[in-house]
């Protein structure tokens, strides 16, 4: 979050506030992790040690992955391809969480939104 465009300030002030519960998938670390280690994406210390301390700084809670969020990815229209965001929005349809996304193709899904 910390600078990014993508994200609304509406959206920035729903995922600040400590009224609402926000959680980070281990998806989503795993995702990063792969793209610092290919060199698409620079972080400011090394991913192992930034990542839980800037999840926790925020107030997040780290979503863990189950057998059923993967197993739910089978019956996922074949809209978007990347198993990664499938795999995010599985955990999202099961844990009946909203989805905070920027993807035009996520939100062609039956989950529940908070487009960027």
């Amino acid at each position: 979050m910390a600078g990014s465009q993508q994200i609304s300030d509406d959206v920035r002030a729903v995922l600040i506030s400590r009224r609402n519960e926000v959680f980070v998938s281990i998806v989503s670390g795993w995702e990063i992790a792969i793209k610092v280690g290919l060199g698409k994406l620079e972080l400011p210390a090394q991913v192992s040690s930034w990542l839980p301390l800037e999840i926790g700084a925020a107030g997040f809670e780290v979503l863990p992955i189950r057998m059923g969020h993967a197993l739910a990815v089978e019956t996922l229209p074949p809209i978007h391809h990347d198993p990664f965001d499938r795999l995010l929005i599985a955990q999202a349809i099961a844990e009946d969480m909203t989805f905070v996304t920027a993807d035009r193709n996520i939100q062609r899904y039956d989950v529940r939104l908070l487009p960027c």
